[in-house]
């Protein structure tokens, strides 16, 4: 069978967390953590997003076989592993660039986010409040970024903060897991 290779740029608050959970995922290829949807020239560093100045949210760009996994449930897996119903953070991190934010990247992909946060709405509390966007350009963050979680295991925010949602990832999409 060949492979049918998708992206997929996805912001759910922190992008570490986001990358621990996408790589645990079967039919992922790739995660890049990196920063889109900003408003100013040029590359930005961490500093300047987490200032807030940018406009950029922390996003992760997934290259993933569709063959393996869909996109459907790509978008499923990160709707029910952060909180889509907080505006502009998530947890203790606040700010436009932790938004909850699906970047399409064609009509397809637009069809599909819009279908599975509508299908969703029931499952939460509160108003789904992910924004859907055409995919702006993808700055891939700093290497000190990449693959943070596997990297920095023991501190204090990887403890207490992603392995909780590497856990809720476990148990509601054991299935889905590599």
């Amino acid at each position: 069978m060949s492979k049918d290779i998708q992206l997929a740029t996805l912001g759910a608050g922190c992008f570490w967390c986001t990358e621990a959970v996408f790589l645990e995922v079967k039919g992922v290829e790739k995660v890049v953590s990196g920063y889109a949807g900003g408003n100013v020239p040029g590359k930005p560093t961490y500093r300047e997003v987490c200032s807030g100045l940018t406009g950029h949210a922390e996003v992760v760009q997934i290259t993933f076989d569709a063959n393996i996994i869909s996109y459907e449930d790509v978008l499923i897996i990160f709707m029910t592993t952060h909180d889509p119903t907080q505006l502009n953070r998530q947890g203790a991190d606040v700010g436009t660039q932790y938004r909850s934010v699906i970047y399409y990247h064609n009509d397809q992909q637009q069809r599909i986010a819009e279908k599975v946060t509508t299908a969703l709405e029931s499952v939460f509390d509160a108003k789904i409040v992910t924004e859907i966007s055409s995919v702006p350009t993808f700055y891939e963050a700093e290497q000190e970024h990449q693959d943070y979680y596997k990297n920095n295991q023991n501190q204090g925010y990887c403890s207490f903060v992603i392995t909780p949602k590497l856990q809720k990832l476990r148990k509601l999409h054991s299935d889905k897991l590599k």
